[in-house]
Formats: structure tokens, C-alpha cells, sequence
């Protein structure tokens, strides 16, 4: 199915309406769908390399946006069936402080999934079961996502298919450790 997934989402990067189904594949993949709109966006930046900051835009306002349903899932599902579990077998009160801890940390949280090849699905569905403040979540999605598919536009516009296998097999390793390097030097400001 992932297989079938994956040519489809190829596939699309020549139709002419590829931008509205880079939308729809950046907004559904930010809650629930397994394919990046990566995959969709090369090609698309490859064959039209005037467009691939428009390309790169609408893939972060449709990756927030549905950030933003994610974020709705993992506020809405929880309250209704998760609490309750959870009280029930007399560990609501270990929630709260997980809660706290992700929220104490969920601008990084939601930074690194934004920019890494972490599922950012998974932080968005988790910023909204602990309660993360939206407007946090909001701003920190749109500097992630931002930074991710801008880097990778323009790369794609500047050196064009050349840079592409380095994007597709180590530009998630260069997002990683950049964000461990990141985090590491605020952690080293911070206990100084």
C-alpha cells in the first residue's frame, strides 16, 4: 500500500494541478498520511525551478494548516477517551506531568519534527493531547516547516538535479544534526 502510496504521489508531480495536490499531500501527511511532500515537491521544483519558492509556500501553509488538524486530534481524541482511561487506572495524575515535561520542551519538540525526518505528525497530534499553547505550536511549525522545504527549494533552485540525491538520501541527516547541534548550544547557554 506505502508502494502504491508513493508512485501515485510521483506520479502527481506532473499533473497539472500538482500544486493542489502538493497541498492536499503537505496537509493530510501533517496528520495522518504516510508520504512527505518532499517526494511531490522535487520533482515538481525540478521541472519548473522559477516556481520552487511558490512550491516551497504552499507546502508549508498546507503542512501547518494541517499541523493544525493534527493538533485538533490530539486535543479532541484525548479528552474524550484518552482522560478517561487513563483516570480510571488511577494514572491521571502521570499525565499532567508528561503533559508539563512536552510542554516545558514542545517549541524544540515541535522544531525538530518540523525539520527532521521525525513523523511530524506525531508532535502535532501531541502538542494538541497536552495542551500546547496553539499559538506556540503555530509559530514553531511555521519556522520549521519554513526552513525545511525553503532549504530545500533552494537548493533544487540553485544547483537543480545535481543536489537531488544528496536532498533525498542525507539532507534528513543534515536537518538532525543541525537540530542536535541547535539544541545542544541553547543547553550549554542555558546551564552556563
Amino acid at each position: 500500500m506505502i508502494r502504491r502510496l508513493y508512485d501515485w504521489t510521483i506520479r502527481m508531480a506532473d499533473h497539472p494541478h500538482s500544486l493542489w495536490v502538493l497541498a492536499l499531500v503537505a496537509f493530510v501527511e501533517s496528520s495522518f498520511f504516510p508520504i512527505p511532500p518532499d517526494l511531490l515537491m522535487i520533482p515538481m521544483i525540478i521541472a519548473r525551478p522559477s516556481r520552487a519558492f511558490t512550491i516551497a509556500g504552499v507546502a508549508m501553509a498546507a503542512s501547518v494548516a494541517g499541523g493544525m488538524l493534527g493538533y485538533a486530534i490530539g486535543a479532541f481524541a484525548f479528552d474524550s477517551i484518552g482522560q478517561p482511561i487513563l483516570e480510571s487506572m488511577g494514572k491521571g495524575h502521570a499525565m499532567e506531568e508528561f503533559n508539563q515535561r512536552f510542554n516545558d520542551a514542545g517549541f524544540w519538540a515541535v522544531l525538530g519534527a518540523g525539520i527532521t525526518p521525525f513523523p511530524y505528525k506525531v508532535i502535532t497530534i501531541m502538542s494538541g493531547w497536552t495542551g500546547m499553547s496553539l499559538g506556540t505550536f503555530v509559530i514553531t511549525s511555521i519556522i520549521a516547516r519554513g526552513l525545511r522545504f525553503y532549504i530545500i527549494a533552494g537548493l533544487l533552485w540553485k544547483f537543480g538535479s545535481p543536489v537531488r540525491d544528496f536532498i533525498e538520501k542525507r539532507l534528513g541527516l543534515v536537518f538532525t544534526v543541525f537540530f542536535v547541534i541547535l539544541l545542544a548550544g541553547f543547553l550549554v547557554l542555558r546551564y552556563l
